[in-house]
């Protein structure tokens, strides 16, 4: 044979594969796992052993310095309920009307969960919540097909409700066609509360690394679908306040409260530490938009979409 026509036949095939693969790759389903964990200190996270947190960043899009506060509004308190609502719905407090831990006053179902969001457009997508701080399993979460809240109490309850939250869920996430599911670990927070959110104290520390354990039963329950080769999945962590001393309310200008790790790790995730400021509103924004749901106007997100290649 020709040898120009040879290395022309061998280009031809090449163009093929390579546009087969992307026609492939574009076939694949998405999926988000949104973790939540409560109470993280950056600082902390950081000398911690977390191999799977720690592996998650090297393969993803992070920030030790987003934002638990917006721009427009900071009048909510530095605390658990205005935290995971801002998380959960995309907006900040001045539009959810959540500024305590009571709830009162909440317009949660004028700006709902994203995935009620979701389900606006993808009616079909399943999603799971797995929750073992009563409040957001009860004012917040909405358009769960599987639904498990349970109330946790003090961090050694926290502790043993996170273990059974992370084995429930890794079932789930093993076998079952869930598009979108939330997973919270309130056990970091509690023991902040009881001995200290600092990165000296022993049981705050052994805290976060039981919770990357977790984390660890989590991936490697994704990893073993039938049909993960053909999957995308989106992994996002990040948390609703750091803390100091043993609190964190009243924090709006102390780092060690307003400032939270956001990590977004997956295939389809531009690798590096972020060089803009993201927000815990951005969650939502990022999870729906890796699903494939348009952002409607009218659900007037403060988040946006980040860390994504497309």
């Amino acid at each position: 044979m020709n040898c120009r026509i040879f290395l022309k036949r061998s280009f031809l095939l090449v163009v093929a594969f390579s546009v087969l693969s992307e026609e492939v790759d574009a076939q694949k389903k998405r999926f988000v796992l949104a973790i939540g964990i409560d109470g993280l200190r950056t600082d902390a996270l950081d000398v911690a052993n977390t191999p799977n947190i720690d592996r998650l960043k090297a393969n993803g899009a992070y920030s030790n310095t987003a934002q638990i506060l917006g721009k427009r509004y900071q009048k909510n308190d530095t605390i658990s309920g205005p935290g995971w609502t801002s998380y959960l719905t995309g907006v900040w407090a001045d539009k959810h009307g959540v500024h305590d831990n009571g709830f009162s006053g909440q317009r949660i179902d004028q700006f709902p969960h994203f995935f009620a969001l979701l389900k606006q457009q993808k009616p079909g997508f399943k999603t799971a919540s797995f929750i073992d701080w009563h409040p957001i399993d009860r004012y917040i979460v909405s358009k769960a097909d599987i639904r498990s809240g349970h109330n946790a109490s003090g961090a050694d309850g926290y502790t043993i409700f996170d273990k059974h939250i992370a084995e429930e869920s890794a079932e789930v996430l093993k076998t079952d066609n869930v598009r979108a599911t939330m997973v919270y670990f309130g056990a970091c927070d509690e023991t902040g509360h009881r001995d200290g959110f600092h990165p000296s104290v022993p049981s705050y520390i052994k805290a976060i690394e039981t919770v990357d354990s977790h984390v660890g039963k989590l991936l490697k329950s994704i990893e073993s679908r039938p049909n993960y080769e053909n999957e995308d999945w989106l992994i996002l962590i990040s948390s609703d306040h750091g803390g100091q001393g043993t609190g964190h309310g009243k924090g709006h200008n102390v780092p060690p409260i307003r400032n939270v790790y956001l990590i977004v790790s997956g295939e389809s995730v531009k690798k590096g530490q972020f060089e803009e400021t993201v927000y815990i509103v951005d969650l939502s924004a990022t999870a729906l938009v890796h699903l494939g749901v348009k952002l409607d106007p009218k659900w007037q997100l403060d988040g946006v979409a980040v860390g994504l290649k497309e």
